[in-house]
C-alpha cells in the first residue's frame, strides 16, 4: 500500500469512530494519525535490526503525543487510539485489525520473562479508558475491555471484560462491530446478582407477612372456638 492509500485509510478510520470530527484536515491534529504514522516508520527499522534509531523515533513520538508504542510490537490496519494520552503498548504486543483504544490504556507485561510477555488483541477489540491488560495471552476478537478493568488472564471471543481483577460477561456469538463505541452500558456480573437478591429478599418478605397474616387469623378462630366452649 502506498503513503497516499495509507493516509486516506487512516483517515476513513479516524472519521468513523470520532464523531467530533467535522473534516479530513482535523485529522492530522490527532496524536492518534501522527503517533500511529511515525510506530509504521520505527517498525520497519525494528524489523531491519536499526533498534536505536527505532527507539529515538518511538521515543520522540511519545514525547510529542503522550502515546508510548514500542517499534517491537505488531500492529494490523485500522488501529484508532482516542485522546490517547497515557496509553502505552509494549514490545511484543500483538493488535489485530479494527482495534480501539481509549486514553489511559495499558498493554504490559508482568515482569522480566523473556520471548513473548505481552498481550495480544485480535480483531474489533475495543479497550475502555484507563484499562490495564498485562501478561502474555489473548483478548479473543470482538470482546470489550471496560473503563478501569485489571485483565490478567485470556478472554473468549465476542466477550466483555469489567471489573479489577477483570470478571468475564459471556456476550454469545454477537459480533461486535468495528463502530460499536459504547464504554458505558457494559453488563456488571455482579451488580445483577445483587438485584437478584435484592428482588428475592422483597419476595420473601412480602410471603413472609403473608404467613404471619394468616396465623394470626388462625389464633383468632381457635381464641373464638375457645370462647363458643
Amino acid at each position: 500500500m502506498g503513503l497516499i492509500s495509507y493516509i486516506k485509510e487512516e483517515i476513513q478510520v479516524v472519521r468513523e469512530r470520532d464523531p467530533a470530527i467535522k473534516s479530513n484536515m482535523e485529522v492530522f491534529l490527532y496524536p492518534s494519525f501522527r503517533v500511529i504514522l511515525r510506530y509504521r516508520l520505527a517498525h520497519k527499522l525494528y524489523l531491519k535490526k536499526h533498534y536505536f534509531l527505532a527507539r529515538w523515533i518511538s521515543q520522540r513520538a511519545a514525547r510529542k503525543t503522550g502515546i508510548e508504542i514500542h517499534p517491537g510490537a505488531t500492529i494490523g490496519r485500522g488501529l484508532f487510539i482516542d485522546h490517547g494520552s497515557g496509553v502505552i503498548i509494549g514490545e511484543t504486543t500483538v493488535i489485530g485489525d479494527n482495534v480501539t483504544l481509549y486514553q489511559g490504556v495499558t498493554l504490559g507485561g508482568t515482569g522480566k520473562e523473556q520471548g513473548k510477555r505481552h498481550p495480544t488483541l485480535e480483531d474489533n477489540v475495543m479497550v475502555s479508558a484507563g484499562a490495564k491488560i498485562l501478561g502474555s495471552f489473548t483478548i479473543g476478537e470482538n470482546s470489550k475491555i471496560g473503563a478501569g478493568s485489571v485483565v490478567l488472564e485470556e478472554v473468549p471471543p465476542n466477550c466483555t471484560v469489567v471489573g479489577v481483577p477483570g470478571r468475564i460477561v459471556r456476550m454469545g456469538d454477537k459480533k461486535v462491530p468495528r463502530t460499536d463505541m459504547d464504554q458505558i452500558h457494559l453488563p456488571d456480573p455482579v451488580l445483577d446478582d445483587i438485584r437478584k437478591l435484592q428482588q428475592e429478599n422483597i419476595r420473601l418478605h412480602g410471603e413472609l407477612r403473608r404467613l404471619v397474616k394468616e396465623i394470626r387469623c388462625v389464633e383468632k378462630k381457635g381464641d373464638y372456638y375457645d370462647e363458643d366452649l
